[in-house]
């Protein structure tokens, strides 16, 4: 299985086969994994232990250790950047998109995805600094 060096870009592919696709299953909840822990409330939990600006351990492990294989990968063509994902809230119950949790900080990860194309919300967002256009025009891949 290939493995991801950014966590953050993994992020962003994880939201589109997950979330989005819902090809790579199953869906990650973080509701269940705590609920397993008895903890009723994610975003109480979180407030209450001050984990509002960071991933939630239990979250980063499943994520981290999460497979994808080189098929599913290759069915990626767009990934969007927007501090609304639904893997962020998944990470982070109560983060507020204000900080640079999920910023990509490494575009090494790109050869993963043979046949990504488009990059949308590299512009409308402060998360889109790694994303160098001369990077990605010279792999075909074009910004939204």
């Amino acid at each position: 299985m290939p493995a991801f060096r950014d966590f953050n870009f993994k992020l962003l592919v994880i939201e589109k086969l997950m979330y989005e696709d819902k090809t790579l299953t199953p869906e990650f909840r973080i509701a269940d994994c705590l609920k397993a822990k008895g903890i009723d409330d994610p975003q109480d939990y979180a407030y209450e232990n001050d984990l509002a600006h960071t991933v939630l351990d239990e979250a980063r492990a499943h994520f981290q250790a999460l497979e994808i294989s080189t098929e599913l990968l290759a069915t990626v063509e767009t990934l969007d950047l927007d501090g609304g994902l639904e893997v962020y809230q998944e990470c982070s119950p109560v983060w507020d998109g204000e900080d640079e949790l999920y910023d990509v900080g490494s575009l090494d990860d790109l050869g993963l995805l043979p046949n990504l194309r488009l990059i949308t919300g590299v512009d409308n967002c402060g998360m889109g600094a790694a994303f160098d256009p001369e990077v990605l025009a010279a792999r075909g891949i074009a910004v939204d």
